[in-house]
């Protein structure tokens, strides 16, 4: 068994190419923006998310609610559950048809200025190691609570733009190192919209515990 290495990270935000005076140009910016751009204003911004429970669950969302005073496509923006999905093409794509069908309905909609102006963004990420490694489950669990909540979203959100967003890196290993198929399932089924880092933390715990018991 390979042992798991608990790690963290940091990120250096950049300001991509794209930027959005209205939702025209918003429209436009969406279909030519890197898939890191995607995952920086969906997945990302559930770290924010957790800590400002009034605040959309992602940018896009927040912006088109904000700058532009478009409540009902804020709505639908903020409907999108990426959890159904497994490419960051797809959430482009869902999210590009819910703007494109606003538009339609609104054909004034998509020039009208918007208060702010709305800059792509992506990360790069700086990987910072821990003391924390697992070699076995009941180390697994142990290490698990006592690592930083950065360390928890490292490898349970961060993970999902490198592994394609089909998996995070704790079920990764529990499937491939320590055989525990069923235990990781649960893991991935965790609902990363609902709590915090802490209460997706204390899920897992919860899940290995029960394996363990």
């Amino acid at each position: 068994m390979q042992p798991f290495h608990f790690n963290s990270s940091g990120h250096l935000l950049r300001i991509g190419q794209q930027e959005a005076a209205s939702l025209g140009e918003f429209l436009l910016a969406l279909r030519v923006c890197s898939d890191a751009s995607i995952f920086q204003h969906t997945f990302r911004t559930l770290q924010e998310h957790h800590f400002i429970r009034e605040r959309f669950s992602n940018d896009f969302a927040q912006w088109v609610l904000a700058a532009c005073n478009e409540p009902g496509l804020a709505e639908r923006l903020a409907s999108v559950d990426v959890r159904q999905f497994t490419s960051l093409r797809a959430v482009r794509e869902r999210i590009v048809a819910i703007v494109e069908s606003h538009l339609k309905e609104d054909q004034g909609a998509g020039n009208r200025h918007a208060s702010e102006t709305f800059y792509f963004c992506a990360s790069e990420v700086v990987v910072m190691p821990t003391t924390f490694i697992a070699r076995s489950l009941p180390e697994f669990f142990t290490s698990l609570a006592n690592v930083s909540i950065h360390s928890i979203y490292h490898h349970f959100i961060e993970a999902r733009l490198r592994l394609q967003l089909t998996s995070n890196d704790f079920s990764r290993w529990l499937t491939e190192e320590a055989g525990q198929t069923e235990i990781a399932r649960s893991v991935n089924r965790i609902d990363i919209y609902m709590g915090t880092m802490e209460d997706v933390r204390r899920q897992i715990i919860r899940i290995v515990e029960r394996a363990l018991n």
